[in-house]
């Protein structure tokens, strides 16, 4: 199924919507979020996130109180685990690469922080700083992942869950050397289905990834590891993704229930500066 089939809609009277690409993915125009949205634009946002997973709004002005006071609008923000927020907005985080580093902040395919009971709804990833290439972010629609696989196979993940842990392959991003900072930090594990049945759409779609996932419950590691490193390529093939390529002030804001992302570590010598905003979410189910 693609997302022209799925009848995703354009047609809202407080914001203007164009779809990027076939899997996920749009632009929203048509509305200034610096001095925070009005109800009637917040609902019209959210419907459109359902619809296309991942949105993208151009030229943007927003300092970090005035994201957060965005973000607000549409959920609940939460201070992101175990990384320290920006002094002014301790719910906005900086995600930086800077020009000596070599490792970027979370550069796998990953959903945010599946190994926390309950993790956040969407992600929002503001651009201070760009650099003049490189540096895109890639998006997967989980719910095309889930519904390209045979019968057998979607009852076999049915039936399962997997366990998520916050040591595993963000290890070797920037963000581990982030958490590194200060005290000693707390592992966080959770247990939730492989399965995920969205709150909102009722549509289901894979939910693990390589970022978080560990094995499955019940089974070991090494058990674990051939399904796993079969789901891990097939959940991020191509034509379940978009690729967005950003510019100063652009704006995404995805849904972490049914996607995954993996920022492109493709600009060595080179800044890139964001500010994100988390959302709090529900118990997977």
């Amino acid at each position: 199924m693609t997302l022209s089939e799925n009848a995703a809609r354009t047609d809202f009277a407080h914001i203007s919507v164009r779809p990027v690409a076939g899997a996920l993915g749009a632009e929203v125009t048509g509305c200034s979020l610096a001095g925070g949205v009005d109800s009637e634009t917040a609902t019209e946002i959210r419907q459109a996130l359902l619809d296309h997973l991942v949105l993208f709004f151009p030229d943007q002005e927003l300092t970090p109180t005035q994201l957060l006071a965005f973000a607000a609008g549409l959920g609940r923000p939460l201070q992101y685990p175990q990384v320290r927020g920006l002094p002014e907005a301790p719910m906005v985080t900086e995600v930086a690469k800077l020009e000596h580093e070599r490792v970027n902040f979370g550069g796998v395919w990953h959903t945010d922080t599946s190994y926390l009971e309950r993790p956040p709804m969407g992600s929002m990833l503001y651009a201070v700083e760009v650099p003049p290439y490189g540096g895109d972010t890639l998006f997967a629609n989980q719910y095309l992942a889930f519904e390209a696989l045979s019968a057998g196979m979607r009852e076999l993940l049915g039936r399962l869950s997997c366990v998520c842990d916050s040591r595993a392959a963000s290890a070797v991003t920037r963000e581990d050397r982030q958490r590194q900072v200060g005290s000693a930090q707390k592992v966080l594990t959770a247990v939730h289905p492989v399965v995920r049945t969205h709150p909102e759409t009722g549509r289901r779609s894979l939910y693990v990834n390589y970022g978080h996932t560990v094995r499955f419950d019940g089974w070991t590691a090494a058990e674990s590891r051939h399904l796993l490193d079969f789901l891990f390529v097939h959940q991020t093939r191509p034509e379940f993704t978009c690729r967005f390529t950003w510019s100063p002030r652009a704006l995404a804001f995805w849904d972490n229930r049914c996607t995954q992302h993996n920022p492109v570590n493709d600009y060595q010598g080179l800044r890139r500066v964001m500010h994100r905003v988390t959302l709090e979410g529900d118990r997977p189910r």
